[in-house]
Formats: C-alpha cells, sequence, structure tokens
C-alpha cells in the first residue's frame, strides 16, 4: 500500500475528511491506544522528540489521547489551538508522517480503512503546522 505525503504550505487549511468510523470499530479503543502508543514511541526517539513530554509519567499520559479518552477528559478537539504552543515545522510534520506510516504498515486492518485514516492524518498534519522550517 502507498502512503503519499501531500505536499504542504505553512498557513493553508485544506478540507480534512475524518477517517471511516469502521476504522475505530475495527481497532477498538485498545487497538487505537495501542496504534497510538507505538507512533509516540517512534517519535520519543525522533528529531521531534523535544516536542514531547520529558518525563516517562507525562508521556505516558500523552499517549492516552485515543478518542473516547481524549473527548471524555480533555473535550472536544481543537487540535491547532491544543498545539500553538509547539513549534511544528514543516519538517515536524514529514517526521510525525512517516513514524504513522511504520506502525500502519504491518498493522492487520483493511488497506481501504489504512488508507481512510491515512488520508486524514496527511491532511491534519498540514493544519499543525505553524513554523517555517529553520
Amino acid at each position: 500500500m502507498q502512503f503519499t505525503i501531500t505536499q504542504a504550505q505553512l498557513g493553508t487549511r485544506p478540507p480534512v475528511v475524518k477517517p471511516d468510523p469502521k476504522v475505530l470499530q475495527f481497532l477498538g479503543e485498545d487497538g487505537m491506544r495501542n496504534l497510538i502508543s507505538s507512533h509516540y514511541d517512534l517519535l520519543r526517539q525522533s528529531n521531534i522528540k523535544g516536542l514531547f513530554p520529558l518525563t516517562d509519567e507525562g508521556f505516558e499520559m500523552a499517549k492516552k489521547h485515543s478518542p473516547d479518552y481524549f473527548n471524555q477528559s480533555r473535550g472536544a478537539p481543537m487540535m491547532a489551538g491544543r498545539h500553538a504552543a509547539f513549534k511544528i515545522t514543516p519538517e515536524a510534520r514529514l517526521i510525525w508522517l512517516e513514524s504513522y506510516i511504520k506502525v500502519l504498515e504491518p498493522l492487520d486492518m483493511p488497506d481501504d480503512l489504512k488508507l481512510s485514516f491515512w488520508n486524514y492524518l496527511d491532511i491534519f498534519s498540514i493544519w499543525m503546522m505553524n513554523t517555517p522550517n529553520d
């Protein structure tokens, strides 16, 4: 399966299409938590590890933000606002997306669902960029 990364321009906000609800139905809450946890584990070893909590406790808490947990404990998603304090560059976006590719590729999930989730992540990540590359 091909994961295409859309060319992005800082300050643009293309329309985001939410992933097919069947993604969460397929993975379940635990599967989604495992997916996010695996992604965060890769990020913690990446060149953008400074964007994440430094302590083990803080990092583990950040991993818990799967859909149901996030909505119940943090409220409705307002991701761009919540991430505004962090310098998210186009390079950071690529590292974030490439790390997701590494956890999605081996995932035992139908390709159409992977693609639906990927397409959401790809465009969502454009919204998060708020700083040019240095």
